[in-house]
Parts: structure tokens; sequence; C-alpha cells
């Protein structure tokens, strides 16, 4: 590594140091402390289209003016009878706010939302939500190719929908069984109600600012990874397995100046095993944040990795506010966890965190 390289790291550091010293003043409240009042929070922060015209972003303000709808029914009954050709109906440079209503039932299909395509809906009902599969393996598609649903269109929502790979839990020894069911590659994403569900890498948090809120999502090893910038409220993060290496997150920043990293709020860790680690460093400067979060028991004492890379232990933000639960006991963490002040949590627990003041929306209700 250069002489140079080493200064402009050490500075990115000493920059991150002071601004995790300076008050945090949010342009947003805060997410609150107390669960019962997160409900009630969301709805006076994130307020429907038609109460903040003049505040979004233009492009997304003139989308919300004009929203279309389709249907996707497999009986028929729709507008079309696969999710994929809904959106191909979809034109390019769209520059509406199309939800596709998928009904009830299965639909085995590989879907991709170009990045053309922005301010697509997926929605399904909440009370009759439709799954979404396909069985795709990075053999075959490589990792972030083998998702069952890819969105690299911004604006993008869903709502009430299961988003699943169907492909086999990867035994060790078969190459290439790692497989994807969501790939979110668009900036200014929401996702709400949905269950993602697959083993390995089963969610792809690949780039852009994302939204989840009131999800499920399960795996086992590095179950949600890549370079995005999310917030996760609310959501239930599960570890499946009980034998082998099990890693909820692989964050892949490189760079301390790279905008991007995970923050989980009011969240809480289930499984069945023991041994689960927090995240891992999978690159060499992962940012995750957990705060107010219920862990289970399958969380490891120890509670991260630096995957055998101890070079990185100086690197890594691995922060933890306010945890709940058995496996939030921090006496055993590895030095290298940082317990947050209050002050130093505040970036990550503000929808400022992924500038979201001037595009989420609650979501749709049909």
């Amino acid at each position: 590594m250069s002489s140079e390289k080493i200064l402009n790291n050490a500075l990115h550091a000493a920059l991150l140091t002071i601004l995790l010293l300076i008050p945090y003043v949010n342009s947003a409240p805060s997410i609150p402390e107390d669960l019962g009042q997160v409900n009630q929070w969301f709805n006076s922060v994130v307020k429907p289209y038609t109460q903040r015209k003049g505040s979004l972003d233009p492009p997304l303000e003139t989308a919300e003016a004009a929203t279309k709808v389709i249907k996707v029914r497999k009986d028929g009954s729709g507008d079309f009878n696969t999710i994929a050709k809904a959106i191909a109906s979809v034109p390019s440079g769209n520059t509406k706010r199309t939800i596709i209503w998928i009904g009830p039932g299965k639909y085995d299909e590989k879907i991709t939302i170009d990045r053309d395509k922005p301010f697509i809906t997926l929605y399904g009902s909440p009370n009759a939500v439709p799954t979404l599969s396909f069985n795709g393996t990075a053999a075959k598609y490589g990792t972030v190719d083998s998702a069952t649903l890819i969105v690299m269109s911004d604006y993008f929502v869903a709502a009430n929908l299961i988003i699943a790979n169907s492909a086999p839990m990867p035994d060790g020894q078969i190459v290439g069984a790692q497989a994807v069911a969501l790939r979110a590659s668009g900036d200014k994403q929401a996702f709400y109600n949905c269950r993602i569900l697959g083993y390995q890498d089963t969610l792809c948090d690949d780039r852009g600012n994302h939204f989840f809120k009131n999800c499920y999502i399960e795996g086992t090893v590095d179950f949600i990874f890549g370079s995005g910038k999310s917030i996760y409220l609310g959501t239930e993060l599960h570890v499946l397995g009980t034998e082998g290496l099990r890693v909820i997150t692989a964050q892949a920043r490189e760079l301390t100046s790279e905008d991007q990293g995970y923050s989980f709020v009011h969240c809480s860790i289930t499984g069945d095993g023991k041994g689960a680690y927090l995240g891992r460093a999978w690159k060499s400067r992962p940012l995750v944040v957990f705060a107010y979060t219920n862990m289970g028991s399958v969380v490891d004492p120890t509670g991260w990795s630096d995957n055998f890379h101890p070079d990185r232990d100086s690197l890594v933000f691995y922060g933890e506010y306010k945890g709940k639960g058995e496996g939030s006991n921090l006496s055993k963490r590895v030095p290298y966890t940082k317990v947050l002040s209050d002050n130093a949590a505040q970036p990550f627990i503000s929808l400022d965190f992924i500038k979201a003041n001037t595009w989420l929306l609650p979501p749709p209700t049909l």
C-alpha cells in the first residue's frame, strides 16, 4: 500500500471519529426507543404524497400524480397472468407510478425490473399474499444474477409479498450453490411487509438507499450482503440451521468515504441454533449497526467476525446500541465492537441515514 493511500485512510478514519463526536442534529425526529410508539412516529413522519407536495423529489411528485394500476391474476381474470408480462408492458422511461397488483398464488418466475423503468410498485393484498419463487443458483447465473427478483430501477416499492429462492440449502460441497431471493440494485426503494426467503446470500442489498419495514428475512450465511445503504425497521432476521458457519450480514464497504451501510432498528434475531455472527468482514470496512434490537440466544457471544483478517479489526464499524435479549450481552464481544453512546447512535436511528425525507412514502393500499 502506498504512503499516500495510508495517509488518506488515516484521514478518513480521523474524520469519521470527529463526526461521531459532534452533536448530531436530525432533520426528522429519531426513531423512538419505545417500540409501542414506532407506528405513530412513522405515520407522523412519513406522510402520504398528498400531504408532501412541494417537498418530494420532483420526478417522484410527477409520478405519484398519475398512478396506474395493472392487475396480474393467475386465473386470467386480470390484465396479465404473469408478473413478467406486466413489467414488460411498462414503457421504458416510465414517468407514472405503476402499481402491479399481484393476485394470490405462487408465481414461478425469474423477474428483472430494468433501470429504465422507475416508479414501479409490486403489491400483494395483505390477506392474500402472493409468492414469487425461482430456483436460480450462482452456478448457473452468477451470485447476484441468481435472484428471483432483481430490481435495478429507482423509486421501487414492494408491499405484502413473499420473495423466495427455492434452490436447496448449500451443503458446503457443491460449488455455486448460493442462491439470492431479492437483489435491490436501485436507489430510493422501499419494502413493506415482505418475507424474503433463502439460505446463503438471501438478500443482495446491492446499492442505493433502501428502507425495509415489518419484513422477515431468513438465511444461513451472509444472508444480507452488498454495498447498499439501508434501514431495517421492525424486521425479523431468522437464522436457519444449527451447524456450520452462520452469518447475518456481509456488508461490503471498502472505503470510509463510501456512503453505505446497514442500520437495524427495533429488529429481532431468531433461530434454533447458536453461534451465529451479526456480521463478518467480507470486505475491509463494513458498516453495520444494531439499535434497540432483540437478540435471541442464536447470536454468538462474541458478536462479530473479522473473517480471519485481524488487520480489519481497526477498520470495521460494527456498532450496537441498547440491545435486548440473551444475545445482546456485551461482556464477551470482540474488542472492535463499538458500543454506541446516545449521540453516536443518532445518525443510525434517523431516516436521514437514507435521505428519506424527499422520497419515502407510506405503503400503498388498494
